[in-house]
């Protein structure tokens, strides 16, 4: 059954108007007003098909877009970057790329921006996920599963996928890389365990390639 905007409470309605015109205060000037809003509209579309809770939807439209838009001001030569820009790819954006994304904000901070993206996203991040990388003491409860943007490809330095195979998307000029990271859906959290350590490895050895410790 298709979720639409007629699902969300008066009140959560309210709360995306609120997000655009907070996000309209943010980017005065970078975005038009109009801009702004078909951007806020077309997440509000992607992320409602796919959540199982639509509570927290329009805190989610709101970081979407936002990551979005900064996105495409980069692409489009709006603002100066500093930093590098890492997407991780998975299918569900529920688990690998969830991990690695978290991994990556953790060990390398601000020294560079960090995206992630499904080709199919679940409609919440892997519980399983979740615990696993509270022990090592990061926490994801708060994320959420999200599609691939082009704008968001076309901004990024490094393209990490795993497992997406030809749904990945592939655009010229970008440095790919493609991990053999096994699926954590379904698995236990001592299996995950496993992953989550692959991972931390993976992203510890991109953050050298990078040149990204402090």
């Amino acid at each position: 059954m298709t979720t639409d905007i007629n699902d969300l409470t008066l009140a959560q309605r309210n709360l995306v108007k609120t997000a655009t015109g907070r996000l309209k205060d943010e980017i005065a000037g970078t975005f038009a007003a109009e801009t702004i809003e078909r951007f806020i509209a077309d997440s509000l579309d992607r992320l409602l098909g796919s959540a199982k809770v639509t509570s927290f939807v329009p805190i989610f439209v709101e970081r979407f877009t936002r990551d979005r838009l900064k996105a495409l001001a980069k692409v489009e030569g709006r603002i100066e970057t500093t930093v590098p820009s890492v997407l991780f790819l998975c299918v569900h954006n529920a688990g690998r790329s969830q991990m690695a994304a978290a991994w990556l904000k953790r060990l390398a901070g601000d020294r560079v921006s960090v995206y992630s993206g499904g080709s199919m996203p679940d409609s919440e991040v892997n519980p399983a996920a979740i615990d696993a990388m509270a022990e090592v003491g990061i926490d994801i409860r708060s994320e959420y599963p999200k599609p691939w943007t082009d704008e968001i490809v076309q901004a990024a330095d490094v393209v990490v996928t795993m497992g997406c195979g030809d749904a990945c998307p592939i655009f010229p000029g970008k440095k790919y890389e493609d991990w053999e990271v096994a699926d954590p859906a379904g698995a236990d959290v001592s299996a995950v365990r496993q992953i989550r350590d692959d991972i931390g490895q993976r992203v510890r050895r991109l953050i050298n390639e990078l040149e990204l410790t402090a």
